[in-house]
């Protein structure tokens, strides 16, 4: 029987990778597979007109309605409530007796990610850093590939295409360390995210009944959760996408771990910060221009970031308080400060988790009032600690204590890190699989969704 040509097997192969991405997508609601496709459609078309186009002023009207139209799906679905809503509150509080109708419909599933991947590109084809894809199925699993597409990360078109276009074969090494960071992320999703989250819940949605001392160890432990979840989640699309031959973005280095709210904008959410600084901050100027104009681009930049996040006002907040912080942090120059002083790197490390944490209070409660509230009651309300099981306590320190232990290596003592994952391979499969054992017996399966999918 004759063999496969590399360039049919590779075509097979992505068909077969776009039919289950597309397969899976209509899991959640199959009519939002339109959307998708809407979005593929319109970018894919938009960039061959973009490159064809010899003048400049086409092509920047093409780049604009190219990418209204890849963001409207995005605007109407997760922005058009939020906008209708402050507006009947506006009107309200005039006395108006205008009322705009609101829209019942659940927001497609990671919507916020595939419309900025398919954006992305069309602003690099634009700016003549690639050029157009004109492989209309290759295109489409660039758009749509499982392993990211409900939770990111965000993928360049420069780093995903040319893996796409490539003729793949299995690679046992590339194999087994995707099954590492697979068990790796799913340890950080059901062991620690979830298990924190039910006490997360049981204190912040009832921060009113609960001590300042039991809120403060609540917003602790929701900056391990949202961590745990949304690394743990991109972690496994690691994973996944390196047992098919992939090797996606990293968008987690340590977060908890910076030294500076820049530089955890350098460790956090990798992909979203990269898509910021090219498709934003730069474009607006960037650092190439005065101070003032300096400060008021990275605070749009993160104003846009908040937006991204949600539709609703407590996300807008959290934004701008990153922007804010990040401006502070430009006017004196700390950003730039670096210190082998490790008293003085400590420090820091715990300010910028304090600024974060607080942070993080805005982005979780439902209104600002209610963030407000939480920060009140840890100020003002100290008392008993609400305390969970006894086996709870033990499996919530045991996995915020593995995470921080690896995190505290990998940081700062990188090469005794690597000696142990180097060990004899009797040692490392020990370790692997008393890992997966701990997920299997004590991790949480019953819990909802990851968070980052919602947006």
């Amino acid at each position: 029987m004759a063999k496969k040509s590399p360039e049919r097997q590779r075509s097979t192969s992505n068909v077969l990778l776009l039919l289950v991405s597309y397969g899976l997508y209509a899991q959640t609601n199959a009519a939002y597979t339109l959307i998708l496709l809407g979005v593929t459609f319109v970018t894919y078309y938009f960039a061959l007109l973009i490159e064809r186009s010899q003048a400049e002023r086409p092509k920047h009207l093409l780049i604009v309605c190219g990418s209204a139209l890849a963001l409207l799906p995005l605007l109407v679905f997760k922005y058009y409530n939020f906008i209708i809503n402050t507006s009947n509150a506006f009107f309200e509080s005039i006395h108006c007796a205008t009322v705009l109708p609101g829209l019942n419909w659940a927001v497609p599933l990671g919507i916020s990610f595939f419309t900025f991947q398919a954006v992305g590109y069309l602003m690099d084809v634009y700016y003549r850093r690639i050029k157009a894809e004109h492989n209309w199925l290759d295109y489409m699993l660039f758009v749509s590939f499982f392993p990211q597409i409900m939770s990111g990360p965000i993928s360049k078109a420069k780093d995903l295409l040319p893996q796409i276009k490539t003729c793949r074969q299995f690679d046992a090494a590339m194999a087994t360390q995707g099954l590492k960071w697979f068990v790796w992320g799913l340890f950080l999703k059901v062991m620690m995210a979830d298990r924190l989250g039910m006490y997360v819940d049981q204190v912040l949605d009832n921060y009113m009944f609960n001590s300042g001392t039991s809120c403060i160890l609540a917003t602790i432990y929701y900056s391990f959760q949202i961590y745990g979840d949304f690394a743990g989640y991109s972690f496994m699309a690691m994973g996944v996408g390196k047992l098919m031959g992939f090797n996606l973005i990293n968008n987690f280095q340590r977060p908890y771990l910076s030294t500076s709210i820049t530089d955890f904008w350098r460790r956090w959410h990798i992909s979203l910060s990269t898509w910021l600084k090219d498709y934003v901050y730069i474009p607006l100027g960037g650092s190439r221009c005065s101070k003032a104009r300096n400060y008021w681009n990275i605070f749009v930049t993160f104003l846009v970031s908040g937006i991204w996040h949600g539709a609703n006002w407590t996300f807008v907040f959290w934004g701008v308080l990153h922007g804010l912080f990040q401006i502070i942090e430009k006017m004196f120059g700390w950003q730039k400060v670096t210190t082998t002083n490790l008293p003085v790197r400590v420090a820091r490390i715990a300010i910028t988790f304090t600024l974060v944490t607080i942070a993080w209070i805005f982005f979780r409660q439902p209104t600002i009032a209610d963030a407000f509230g939480v920060i009140e009651r840890i100020v003002t309300e100290h008392g008993a600690l609400f305390k969970p099981s006894n086996t709870e306590v033990v499996f919530s320190a045991l996995s915020i204590g593995i995470v921080a232990c690896v995190d505290l290596l990998r940081e700062f003592l990188p090469k005794r890190f690597y000696q142990l994952v180097q060990a004899p391979v009797v040692v490392r499969w020990c370790v692997y699989y008393a890992l997966l054992l701990i997920v299997l017996l004590s991790g949480v399966f019953d819990s909802s969704q990851f968070i980052y999918v919602s947006f």
